[in-house]
């Protein structure tokens, strides 16, 4: 609990520096603007615009950040990918997802790091764990969560029809076991087994593969990726620990919009984001109305766009799932 608090006053102590910086910059460059109004100085008009940008630059992210109010998002994140139906074709794009969300953390300084894949017997994958590590990752992430729909033409259809996918994306918050859930150990069914590869057939000669079932909520986690067992229950705990923070927060959600009379939409609900790759090429957020003609730049981890309008969005409004 103290390492939590002091967490939070170091986040509460940086943001309110990084204000009063803004505050006296913004003093400044008043004030050299007055003085080269008043002497009709006008060979300061360039550096002036130009530090007036950057101000405002930093003051967009500023605001941005003040989106981020959740319990958990100064937190690390960890994304969990679902091939919908559609066989091979919703696996690639499990696999396209994996990738944007791996380069998006490049270029932001994050690190990414995949905890499980399980691969599809002729291509792509049918599930993904990513923990992404880094400032804010989950109040960033946090908006990505939902189900985003894919339209191209197939290259897995040798008519090379148009086909349309989807896939979900969870994003699960980094949780301290004590701190924010507590799991009697009692109530885990801990179980070993040989890790499986493509097609289901056995790829290790030890049992080093773990499936942790928490019993009074019927999660199951299973970790197969590490050639330990003991590193693959260590990553197995850590993403049930994260589910039941996440199970804890929705149903807190779920509690305060049945009173105030708001409809709690399924996870499986409409889609948030489409990607047309085909007959045009456009990427649309279905709740902000956000879009861009560049799909390949969004494919390649350009989604701060999303993320921003989505964060923005957002701010003044109810707290979002998970507030303090």
């Amino acid at each position: 609990m103290a390492r939590q608090k002091m967490r939070r006053l170091t986040s509460i102590k940086d943001e309110v520096e990084t204000w009063r910086g803004l505050e006296d910059q913004a003093h400044s460059l008043e004030e050299l603007v007055s003085l080269a109004l008043a002497e009709k100085d006008e060979s300061l008009a360039g550096s002036l615009t130009e530090e007036v940008a950057k101000l405002a630059e930093k003051l967009d992210e500023s605001e941005l950040k003040l989106a981020l109010s959740g319990k958990y998002d100064d937190r690390n994140a960890i994304i969990a990918l679902h091939a919908g139906a559609g066989g091979v074709e919703a696996q690639d794009w499990v696999r396209m997802l994996m990738r944007m969300y791996i380069r998006w953390s490049e270029r932001r300084g994050y690190k990414a790091e995949v905890l499980e894949v399980s691969p599809g017997d002729e291509g792509g994958v049918k599930s993904a764990t990513i923990q992404v590590s880094g400032p804010n990752a989950y109040g960033f992430l946090r908006p990505e969560r939902g189900v985003h729909r894919l339209v191209r033409l197939s290259p897995f259809d040798a008519d090379h029809a148009r086909h349309t996918t989807f896939a979900l994306l969870e994003v699960l918050p980094e949780v301290e076991e004590g701190v924010d859930v507590s799991v009697n150990p009692e109530d885990l069914k801990i179980e070993v087994f040989r890790s499986a590869g493509a097609g289901g057939q056995n790829v290790q000669k030890t049992s080093t593969a773990v499936r942790i079932t928490h019993l009074p909520t019927g999660i199951k986690v299973v970790c197969q990726n590490e050639r330990s067992q003991h590193q693959n229950k260590t990553i197995a705990m850590r993403v049930l620990l994260a589910r039941l923070a996440e199970r804890e927060t929705e149903a807190r959600s779920k509690e305060m919009a049945e009173l105030k009379g708001e409809h709690v939409s399924a996870e499986w609900g409409n889609q948030i984001r489409s990607y047309v790759l085909h007959p045009y090429r456009l990427v649309k957020d279905h709740r902000t109305g956000h879009e861009t003609s560049n799909a390949d730049g969004v494919l390649d981890g350009d989604i701060d766009g999303f993320i921003r309008a989505y964060l923005t969005s957002t701010v003044g409004k109810s707290a979002p799932t998970g507030t303090r």
